[in-house]
């Protein structure tokens, strides 16, 4: 966590240290991480996966909406056995930017497989399979089904927030640029800045998104 720690405000830093830190799982089986793009979800799954690979292996479903079709995907990946393992491991299923398929207006057969995989990760078809779910969004997660975020299935939430305008001073310091530190800027966005690359000005009302980094000429 150390190595990755300055990339996140403090909020976000303590909420990651305190699940990287896991040795097993705690209560609930479904972890939320939400934020805009570019904040460090991606980054901090990385993390996770070192930390916890002693006794956690990481699953990474490349097609959420075909994993969530139907009960073949989802019961390889919960049953696949783990031939180099001298115990039986957790498994950790991540599923990445699924936000739109977490929705509670997601399609009839998406909801569906939404509730095969809560089953899966604390029902009846998931005793003994030692399955937790990982989902990342940019959605807000007041979009997400309740279902998701119900007390005691839900293990952890993180917000992954942009920085305010001492954080992202302070990051820049550290990566030695000159730059001034704009507010609300994302992980991605101080980068770009510490790359020498400069943000076009503001659109009135528009928020700072990293579509606005430039190359400095």
């Amino acid at each position: 966590m150390a190595e990755i720690a300055p990339n996140y405000p403090a909020a976000v830093r303590r909420s990651l240290a305190c699940l990287l830190r896991a040795r097993c799982p705690e209560r609930g089986s479904v972890l939320l991480w939400h934020g805009p793009p570019g904040t460090g979800k991606t980054h901090a799954l990385r993390a996770l996966a070192r930390s916890w690979r002693r006794w956690c292996r990481l699953h990474y479903v490349t097609d959420p909406e075909q994993f969530l079709a139907g009960t073949n995907y989802l019961m390889r990946v919960a049953t696949s056995p783990d031939d180099d393992a001298a115990k039986p491991m957790w498994r950790l299923i991540v599923l990445e930017d699924a936000g739109e398929l977490m929705s509670a207006s997601a399609r009839a057969e998406v909801g569906q497989g939404l509730s095969r995989i809560l089953n899966l990760a604390d029902g009846l078809l998931g005793q003994g399979q030692r399955c937790l779910l990982l989902v990342t969004t940019n959605e807000p997660v007041g979009r997400l089904h309740p279902a998701l975020r119900r007390p005691g299935r839900c293990w952890s939430e993180i917000e992954f927030t942009p920085f305010g305008t001492r954080e992202a001073a302070a990051w820049l310091r550290r990566r030695g640029a000159d730059r001034a530190a704009p507010g609300g800027a994302t992980l991605a966005e101080l980068f770009a800045l510490a790359d020498d690359r400069m943000l076009q000005a503001p659109v009135a009302g528009e928020s700072f998104g990293f579509a606005r980094a430039i190359t400095r000429t």
